[in-house]
């Protein structure tokens, strides 16, 4: 079937480091421009986006830091793949909301004039799922071929869903499904631990997907500036980040999963903590030099010298005898010769 173009179309699709429109990267752009006169021209861009690439989204598009080292930044290509797409309408799958919002942040940051005004966009996703509705009528209708009676009444929404989920498994039973790294299984089996991990594959945290589980069961965070780092390094690198989520517009779920991560981190590193004491406490102090005791017989004789006085000049040896105060000799009487030599030494000259 050939499309019926006034001019030019272009498909497009973009594979990036993340969704985050205004954080993350394109690493890969392919465009198909359909001509009005059926022709076609493709160009393809692998794009170095100045940034790591989370593991997470190179498992879903295979593209690896080490594949893209060497391509040139989106500002090297910006204006080639501007003149390339020209006047065309875009149309891609997703592309209202992912693709053309992502390519003109992309566009602004070149500092590229893109102008969208006047164009034609066409969402293939969009004609999907208004035409394919994916309500419980829509399900109910599509795999029972009844209609609600009572519609959203509780009770009535409760049994269609029952009744839903055993047709799907009843149609889908023994139906093989590939997965989007092109691994094929047979998922959709009557039994419940096996939904339940079909209908997680994203494998969340907080049911609202603000934190999901990696490869390695390790919760990391799903959106911002942190996305696809663990929650504990988050914690380790930006501590302030838990408290603006728990004070922040989150679901309640959310902050109780992130307050749990938190006090489990804190009490891992108060115990790691508690054994580095534990451990500089228990390990050997460094020994001081123990001096060695012999025993008295095995000592060395010391030799005691007495002072040398006899080198002191007026040095006198003293007798042997008991010293005696002068009041302790006995008194003499005073006689007449004693007052005569006592008269003379004071008689006045």
């Amino acid at each position: 079937m050939k499309l019926n173009l006034k001019r030019p179309l272009a498909f497009f699709d973009i594979e990036s480091t993340g969704t985050n429109i205004g954080a993350d990267r394109i690493v890969e752009l392919s465009v198909i421009k359909l001509n009005p006169d059926g022709s076609e021209e493709v160009k393809t861009w692998r794009v170095n986006p100045g940034m790591p690439i989370p593991l997470e989204s190179s498992l879903v598009h295979g593209i690896y830091d080490e594949d893209i080292k060497d391509e040139p930044l989106f500002k090297d290509i910006a204006a080639l793949v501007a003149e390339f797409i020209d006047v065309s309408d875009l149309a891609g799958y997703n592309s209202n909301k992912f693709d053309i919002p992502m390519l003109m942040e992309e566009f602004l940051r070149a500092d590229v004039l893109f102008d969208l005004d006047n164009r034609h966009f066409v969402d293939v996703q969009n004609i999907f799922h208004q035409m394919e509705q994916r309500t419980l009528k829509a399900a109910y209708q599509f795999y029972c071929d009844k209609q609600i009676i009572n519609a959203h009444s509780a009770e009535a929404d409760t049994r269609a869903t029952m009744e839903v989920l055993l047709a799907q498994i009843a149609k889908y039973e023994g139906v093989e499904w590939e997965d989007k790294k092109g691994a094929r299984s047979k998922p959709v089996v009557n039994d419940v631990e096996a939904l339940h991990h079909f209908t997680n594959l994203n494998k969340p945290v907080d049911f609202a997907g603000r934190m999901v589980y990696n490869e390695n069961g390790e919760e990391t965070f799903n959106f911002g500036k942190h996305k696809g780092k663990t929650v504990e390094d988050v914690l380790k690198i930006e501590p302030s980040y838990y408290s603006w989520m728990m004070q922040g517009d989150f679901p309640l779920y959310t902050k109780r999963k992130l307050e749990e991560i938190h006090n489990r981190w804190n009490a891992k590193k108060n115990a790691e903590r508690i054994a580095r004491q534990q451990q500089q406490q228990t390990a050997p102090k460094p020994q001081e030099p123990v001096t060695e005791i012999r025993p008295a017989e095995n000592q060395p004789k010391r030799e005691f010298h007495k002072p040398d006085h006899t080198r002191t000049n007026n040095y006198q040896k003293p007798e042997n005898k008991p010293f005696k105060k002068k009041d302790d000799a006995p008194a003499v009487p005073v006689n007449e010769d004693m007052l005569k030599l006592l008269a003379d030494k004071f008689k006045k000259g």
